[in-house]
C-alpha cells in the first residue's frame, strides 16, 4: 500500500507559535496527525527533540534572512 503525503501549505502571519504566540516559522507534523507550530527562537531551542518526533517538518525560518522589499523613494 502506498500513501501520498500532501505538501504543507505555507505558513502565514496568522500561524502562531504554540509556546509564546509569536509568528510561526516552523510546522512539525506528528505521527498521530497533529501538528505543532513554533517561532524561530523556539524552533532552534527545541529543534533536535522536534526532529526526533516529527513525521515531517516544514521550515520557513529562511524567510527571516531575506531582504525586505523597499518602497521607491518618491517626492510628494
Amino acid at each position: 500500500m502506498t500513501t501520498a503525503v500532501a505538501p504543507s501549505t505555507p505558513l502565514t502571519a496568522v500561524d502562531r507559535c504554540d509556546r509564546c504566540g509569536a509568528q510561526a516559522y516552523l510546522r512539525v507534523e506528528l505521527s498521530g496527525g497533529g501538528e505543532l507550530l513554533f517561532c524561530a527562537h523556539h524552533a532552534r531551542e527545541h529543534g533536535d527533540k522536534l526532529r526526533e518526533i516529527a513525521v515531517s517538518v516544514h521550515d520557513e525560518t529562511g524567510k527571516l534572512s531575506e531582504t525586505p522589499a523597499v518602497a521607491p523613494d518618491t517626492d510628494f
